[in-house]
C-alpha cells in the first residue's frame, strides 16, 4: 500500500561495512594527518522494518527500502546502488502509519516493483555507538559506527540473529579521495575484515534462506548484451523519474538498443510469436522521443544563438525557439512518466525479463545459429544503394534514404559490439553519428520554417531564422560530403572481421 507524502530528499552515501567479533578492540584514529579531533556520541537504538515484494525484487537489484525510528535521520529510506562504495539514499518523513510506503519512494523503483505488493520482510534493531571524525577546520569528515545488531526475517522465517559490525561513512564531500582507504586500514589493523554482505538486510535474508537468487548469465553474447541493456533500462528509468540530466535520451537509446538486438536474434527468442514486444519497444522509444527531440532542439538553438553576434539575433527568437522547446520537453516528460506508470509498460518489462530467463534456462538441443553482423551490414548496403538512386539532396526521399542508412548503421553497431566485432562497431558508430547530424539538421530546418512562418505572421523580424536555416543546410551538406568515405571505411572493417 502506498500513500502521498511530502517531498523526498536525496543524499549520496559513501560507506564501507566490516565484520568484527565481540572481542575485536576499538580502532584508533590517532596520528592520521587529516583527523584533528574525534568525538563520541551516546549510543542510540535504531529500529527498522524492511519492505520488499514477495519475490524479493528490490533485494535482487541491491536496493533496500526501510522505515526506521530512532536516530537523527528517522524516516523512510530507499537506498539505490551508485558505485562500489556509494549509494543514493532517498528519504521521506515517517508518516502516520507503519506500513504505508510513501508513494514517491514507490514511484522511484516502480520499474522493479511494478504492480506487486510491498510488505515487511525483516526487522532489524541496532544499538549504535558513533565516533565523528573532524578535520582541522572543524568540519566533520567521516563517521565511524560500532553496531550491535539483532535481526529476524518476518513471518517466522529463520531464527533471530545477532552480530556486531562496523561502518565507515564519509560525511564531507570535500574529504580527500583516499581518506576512506586510510580510515579502513585502521579498522583492519584492529582486526576487522571486509563484510561479506552489502547490507544488514542482505545478511538477514541470506541466513534465513529467503534471498533472491540471481539466475545464470546467458551464454550467448547477444543474449548477454540484451540482459545488460534491460538492466540499464531499469537504471535509466529511475533517472528519468528524477528528471536527471540526459536521462530521457539515455533511456531512449537503451530501448532502441534492446529492440535492435532482438531484431537481429528474433529466431532464437521466438519473436515470430511475440512480435508485440518489438512493437512495444518502438512505441516506448516514440513516447520518450517527444521529450528528447524537444530537448535536442532547445540545446541546439541555445548554442547556435549564443554563438551569433548580438546584432544578428533579432526579434523574440529565443522565446520561440529555446523557451518553446523547453516547454515541449516538460510536456513530453509528463507524457513519458504516464507511460512509465502504466500496466502496458509493466507487462513489457515482464516480457523482457521472461525472454532473458528463457534463454538462460534453455535445454540442450534448443541452440540457434549464432548471430552475426552479416544481415545487419546487408541492410546498410541496401539503404546506401537506395540513397544513391535518390541522388538529389533537396529531394525528401533522399533525406529519408539517408535516415534509413543511419538506422541500419545503428543496428549494425549494436550487433557488432555484442558479438565482439569492435572495429565494425566503431565504424558503424561513426556513420551513425554522421547521419545523425544530418537527420537533426532535417528536423531542425523543418521546425525553423514553421516557426519563421509563425513569426512572420506576428509581424516579427525573421532574419535570424534564415541565418540559422542556412547554417543547418551547410551542416547537412558537409555530412553528405563525408558519407562515401564513412561507408568505405565501414566496408573495409566488415571485410577484415571475417
Amino acid at each position: 500500500m502506498a500513500t502521498n507524502t511530502p517531498k523526498t530528499s536525496r543524499y549520496t552515501e559513501v560507506e564501507r561495512k566490516f565484520e568484527v567479533t565481540e572481542s575485536t578492540v576499538w580502532p584508533s584514529f590517532d596520528g592520521l594527518s587529516a583527523v584533528a579531533r574525534v568525538d563520541q556520541s551516546p549510543s542510540q537504538r535504531l529500529d527498522a522494518v524492511y519492505f520488499d515484494t514477495p519475490g524479493r525484487d528490490l533485494a535482487a537489484h541491491r536496493i533496500t527500502l526501510r522505515r526506521r525510528t530512532g536516530g537523527s535521520d528517522a524516516g523512510w529510506h530507499l537506498k539505490l546502488p551508485a558505485g562500489p562504495d556509494a549509494r543514493t539514499e532517498v528519504r521521506a518523513p515517517l508518516g502516520s502509519t507503519d506500513d504505508a510506503v510513501p508513494e514517491a519512494l514507490v514511484d522511484t523503483v516502480l520499474a522493479i516493483v511494478r504492480d506487486r505488493t510491498l510488505s515487511p520482510i525483516a526487522r532489524i534493531t541496532t544499538r549504535r555507538t558513533v565516533e565523528l571524525l573532524h578535520g582541522h577546520d572543524g568540519s566533520a569528515l567521516a563517521e565511524f559506527c560500532d553496531d550491535q545488531v539483532t535481526a529476524s526475517a518476518t513471518e517466522g522465517e529463520g531464527a533471530e540473529q545477532q552480530w556486531r559490525e562496523w561502518e565507515l561513512e564519509l560525511v564531507s564531500a570535500d574529504a580527500a579521495s583516499d581518506l576512506l582507504d586510510r580510515l579502513s586500514n585502521r579498522l583492519f589493523d584492529a582486526g576487522a575484515r571486509t563484510a561479506g554482505h552489502g547490507s544488514k538486510l542482505a545478511k538477514v535474508l541470506e541466513s534465513a534462506g529467503t534471498a533472491a537468487e540471481a539466475g545464470p548469465s546467458p551464454s550467448d553474447p547477444v543474449h548477454r548484451a540484451i540482459a545488460e541493456q534491460v538492466a540499464q533500462l531499469l537504471a535509466w528509468d529511475r533517472a528519468v523519474r528524477a528528471d536527471g540530466d540526459d536521462a530521457v535520451h539515455q533511456m531512449r537509446v537503451t530501448t532502441r538498443k534492446i529492440r535492435s538486438l532482438l531484431q537481429e536474434s528474433a529466431d532464437s527468442f521466438g519473436l515470430a510469436d511475440d512480435g508485440w514486444i518489438l512493437d512495444e519497444l518502438r512505441t516506448l522509444a516514440g513516447v520518450l522521443g517527444v521529450a528528447r527531440d524537444a530537448e535536442v532542439l532547445a540545446e541546439r538553438y541555445e548554442r547556435a544563438l549564443d554563438e551569433l553576434a548580438p546584432e544578428l539575433v533579432r526579434g523574440p527568437i529565443r522565446e520561440r525557439l529555446v523557451d518553446g522547446a523547453k516547454r515541449r520537453y516538460e510536456a513530453g516528460l509528463r507524457r513519458s512518466l504516464l507511460a512509465m506508470r502504466s500496466q502496458r509498460y509493466f507487462r513489457l518489462l515482464d516480457a523482457l525479463e521472461a525472454l532473458i530467463t528463457a534463454e538462460s534456462t534453455a535445454q540442450p538441443g534448443e541452440d540457434h545459429p549464432p548471430v552475426t553482423i552479416d544481415a545487419a551490414y546487408k541492410r546498410v548496403r541496401k539503404a546506401a544503394k537506395a540513397a544513391d538512386e535518390a541522388a538529389q539532396p533537396e529531394n525528401a526521399d533522399h533525406d529519408e534514404a539517408l535516415h534509413r542508412i543511419r538506422k541500419g548503421a545503428k543496428r549494425l553497431r549494436y550487433t557488432a559490439a555484442a558479438t565482439g566485432a569492435a572495429k565494425v562497431a566503431d565504424r558503424a558508430k561513426s556513420l551513425q553519428t554522421l547521419l545523425g547530424d544530418h537527420q537533426d539538421s532535417v528536423v531542425s530546418r523543418t521546425h525553423l520554417r514553421t516557426q519563421a512562418e509563425t513569426a512572420y505572421g506576428a509581424g516579427e523580424d525573421t532574419f535570424t531564422y534564415g541565418l540559422l536555416y542556412q547554417q543547418e543546410d551547410d551542416l547537412a551538406e558537409r555530412s553528405r560530403a563525408q558519407l562515401d568515405e564513412a561507408l568505405k571505411r565501414l566496408r573495409k572493417a566488415v571485410r577484415k572481421s571475417h
